[in-house]
């Protein structure tokens, strides 16, 4: 219950932030703030580092679940929630998608962290690759984006993120 107070405060946070901001400006400088949704839930920030490149990150949580047999022989549902953080390098071709519109796909590389609900800490090596829409004259994006995961700690595995999310720009 305590991440998720947290990740609401964040909100509210970035929100006041985003809205006391007097200057917005195009999608593609600066900083943006807004929300994923889906695995993980959280904060998103974007820093543009050129017209191209940028790092995102998120701050949130995970829930999953699955059933498990037990020594009485019913099979039970379970779920886990975990804090998450990721950190991913962006890369934007906004030539890919060939629209009026702004539409990059953009791809990229980072990794990610989670840890809660008694379970060992987990870290991964991620790819991320992704659809971000930018409407013209405006300081909000929204994005949609998968990441296939390399887990390499507590043990190898796969997994695989998804979310769809908005962000706000301001300086």
């Amino acid at each position: 219950m305590k991440v998720k107070e947290i990740f609401f405060s964040l909100i509210m946070i970035s929100t006041l932030l985003i809205f006391a901001s007097k200057d917005v400006f195009a999608q593609t400088t600066g900083v943006g703030a807004g929300v994923v949704l889906g695995a993980p839930t959280g904060i998103d920030l974007k820093f543009w580092t050129s017209n191209i490149n940028a790092f995102d990150v998120v701050l949130g949580w995970t829930n999953d679940g699955g059933w498990e047999r037990f020594g009485d022989g019913n099979a039970y549902y379970f779920t886990r929630s975990y804090f998450h953080f990721q950190a991913d390098y962006l890369w934007h071709d906004f030539t890919a998608i060939r629209t009026s519109q702004r539409l990059p796909l953009y791809y990229g590389v980072g990794f990610q962290f989670d840890n809660g609900d008694a379970l060992p800490a987990d870290f991964g090596v991620r790819g991320v690759v992704g659809l971000d829409w930018m409407p013209y004259s405006t300081p909000l994006d929204v994005f949609l984006e998968v990441a296939p995961v390399l887990y390499v700690v507590p043990s190898a595995g796969l997994g695989i993120d998804a979310g769809i999310g908005a962000r706000f720009f301001f300086h």
